[in-house]
């Protein structure tokens, strides 16, 4: 498979990133964590271990330990500096080290949608589940960032005229359901949560994307410098199409929610095709005759 990322300037921005530690700029992985909470409060059963898998910071080690659905937690990362200190286990970039069903909940929030081969990394998740184990994970949608993405476009058209991509692509939400049925998946879910955040101006955005580590890692990025009226026109252009009426600007953030269980004979099971015992033809004439 052609890699789309360059993981080893990812993962060196993230380190960046974190070193910092701009204050806030985790709050979008606080939401998510939020909703991961929720969800685990909504499943009836309770888990022997769980992990997490490649979500950089604590938080949903954190969410899930407070939910009470698992009795330990063991975190995976690409680097040692996101552990901060914390147990965990050192693994190579989308590679999970894990024995075969040796794990009863998986968890993955925001990291998804920056691996190369999803299918791949699923299929090891779901691989490293015992028999009707879980899996919940959120990564970005295809909606992130709509406006900032046609923004820098718009400019770079105007100003160089071509383009060059920007922002990493997404994955669509009907997408995501087919990659949890190709990757073995039973019962698999998804749904979308979308989050508008308002800023002053684009420049505020870009820093919080900065903060997050999450700047653009593409291999097929452009490595011409951008140029101060690149930015300047791309501002002008969101600012233009993209605010409200007290001026500041909205940014669109869109996370994909999936949950699929490893295959297990005690699962529910849809019926064979032909084992219906009432005909829809004769439903739908009773209700005729009605």
């Amino acid at each position: 498979m052609q890699p789309i990322f360059d993981t080893s300037l990812m993962i060196e921005r993230k380190r960046r990133a974190l070193a910092k530690g701009v204050e806030g700029a985790d709050f979008l992985m606080a939401r998510v964590a939020e909703d991961l909470s929720e969800r685990l409060a909504a499943v009836e059963r309770r888990f022997k271990n769980a992990i997490t898998v490649f979500c950089v910071t604590p938080a949903a080690k954190d969410a899930v330990l407070a939910s009470g659905k698992a009795e330990t937690v063991l975190r995976i990362e690409a680097d040692n500096a996101f552990l901060g200190g914390d147990t965990g286990m050192i693994a190579e970039p989308e590679t999970l080290p894990l024995e075969p069903e040796s794990v009863d909940l998986a968890v993955s929030l925001l990291a998804l949608q920056e691996v190369n081969d999803i299918p791949g990394m699923l299929i090891q998740i779901r691989r490293a589940l015992r028999p009707d184990g879980l899996f919940l994970g959120a990564m970005v949608g295809s909606d992130t960032l709509t406006e900032l993405r046609e923004s820098l476009l718009a400019a770079e058209s105007e100003i160089l005229g071509g383009v060059s991509p920007h922002v990493i692509p997404f994955t669509d939400v009907r997408d995501a359901g087919a990659l949890l049925q190709r990757s073995g998946f039973a019962l698999p879910v998804t749904d979308v949560e979308t989050v508008t955040v308002r800023y002053d101006h684009m420049f505020a955005l870009i820093a919080d994307l900065r903060a997050m580590g999450a700047a653009n890692a593409l291999i097929a990025r452009s490595r011409r410098p951008a140029t101060r009226e690149l930015f300047r026109r791309a501002a002008e252009i969101y600012a233009e199409r993209f605010s409200d009426p007290d001026g500041r600007i909205r940014a669109t953030f869109s996370f994909i929610w999936l949950s699929g269980w490893a295959p297990d004979a005690s699962q529910q099971k849809p019926l064979k095709p032909g084992s219906a015992q009432v005909s829809l033809a004769k439903i739908l004439g009773e209700a005729k005759d009605d």
